[in-house]
């Protein structure tokens, strides 16, 4: 799998979250919520280092990553994480 963040998207976590140079933010599955991909599960953040990544990518200078113990959650496809003008957030896509 592999992890594409574009530049609105990354810009809102590094502001949001107050994420600076060489920080890093984790995507995990969680229970509950809604998902496209998988039923009952949905993705959360947190910032933490990486341990073991099954993906993972930097922008604006803060790696975007996934554990390994997370990869089932996406079933093969990969994170496309697109910033949502209307809402104002990112928003997770998931493509083969």
């Amino acid at each position: 799998m592999k992890i594409f963040i574009n530049d609105e998207a990354a810009a809102w976590y590094k502001d949001e979250l107050a994420l600076k140079e060489g920080d890093a933010l984790r995507f995990f599955a969680r229970y509950g919520g809604y998902s496209p991909i998988q039923s009952g599960f949905s993705l959360g953040v947190n910032n933490t280092d990486p341990e073991n990544p099954a993906a993972q990518t930097e922008k604006m200078g803060i790696s975007f990553f996934v554990e390994e113990t997370d990869s089932w959650y996406f079933d093969g496809n990969d994170l496309h994480i697109e910033f949502n003008r209307k809402y104002n957030e990112p928003e997770f896509l998931y493509k083969k």
